[in-house]
């Protein structure tokens, strides 16, 4: 394989790791409380990275660089994990808080363009407008939403989410493109563990769960597929590329997930999925062709 065809394959691993987040966390939050889950993921997060930069022997951050990937951590893994966690705690409907946070790219080239100057062709802001509604289309055929449970809360939430995963890609390309990758990302853990380690004392959960084999096992995949080598990778591709190339790949997370429950939980997978699935795939070939 060569290296040009290893770095076109990143995205698209990419994609099939952070979508099995979704997976993973089916399987473990039964057992525990999903602020109290996300501090155990980090806690163990963090001393793996140390061990990772040790080995091999990876450039430190300077101390000028600390407070902003500090910043992104709290802001991509701190608001965007715990505000959709969160929010399908208290009942919001999961293909609600999908809709709202698949509103990040094109949230992400609206701030890029507004306050940056960032050039979007009309191809890009075609294709980006198109993924959302293909995203629309999976979300609304793989399951009934209802907005019955969803409250006030419950949709501040998701919208804090939506935020929070917009303006950490901003702030890491902006301010922070130049970071080294592994130690950047262990203060990012950092400053994420303390955001949801307060989120959860503020909301009195417990800090206990019911053992159980899934739990340990989602945990372990969260923690070394998701929170080391797919946010390593997302942190590459966000300093190597565009960030509207970059952020049109989120679209191609839920139809990967769907599919992915659609084999290993039998949900159903109706033929406005399969639609939405291939205009989704279709938008991101709009958006990121040269």
């Amino acid at each position: 394989m060569t290296p040009s065809l290893r770095i076109r394959l990143i995205p698209f691993l990419f994609v099939w790791l952070w979508s099995t987040g979704f997976v993973g966390a089916r399987f473990g939050l039964p057992y525990i409380a999903p602020f109290y889950m996300l501090v155990l993921r980090f806690a163990i997060t963090i001393p793996c990275l140390l061990l990772l930069i040790a080995l091999l022997r990876r450039r430190w951050v300077t101390w000028a660089q600390v407070p902003v990937q500090m910043l992104t951590g709290a802001l991509l893994h701190g608001a965007y994990l715990g505000g959709v966690f969160f929010a399908v705690s208290i009942g919001t409907p999961a293909g609600i808080a999908a809709i709202i946070v698949g509103l990040q790219p094109i949230l992400t080239a609206t701030v890029n363009r507004l306050f940056f100057g960032a050039k979007i062709s009309r191809r890009q802001l075609f294709g980006l407008f198109l993924g959302f509604f293909g995203l629309l289309a999976v979300i609304i055929g793989s399951q009934e939403i209802s907005a019955g449970e969803n409250g006030m809360l419950g949709l501040a939430a998701c919208l804090v989410a939506l935020v929070g995963i917009t303006a950490s890609t901003v702030v890491q390309k902006r301010y922070a493109g130049d970071a080294p990758l592994l130690s950047g990302s262990l203060w990012q853990y950092i400053g994420a563990f303390m955001v949801v380690c307060a989120a959860s004392l503020a909301l009195g959960e417990p800090w206990d769960y019911q053992p159980a084999w899934q739990l340990y096992a989602s945990v372990v995949w969260l923690v070394l597929a998701l929170s080391v080598v797919a946010i390593l990778l997302l942190m590459y591709m966000i300093r190597e590329g565009e960030v509207a190339k970059v952020t049109s790949y989120f679209y191609l997370v839920p139809p990967v997930a769907v599919l992915q429950t659609w084999v290993l939980f039998g949900e159903s997978l109706s033929m406005i999925s399969l639609v939405g699935c291939v205009v989704v795939v279709l938008a991101v070939a709009l958006v990121v062709r040269d």
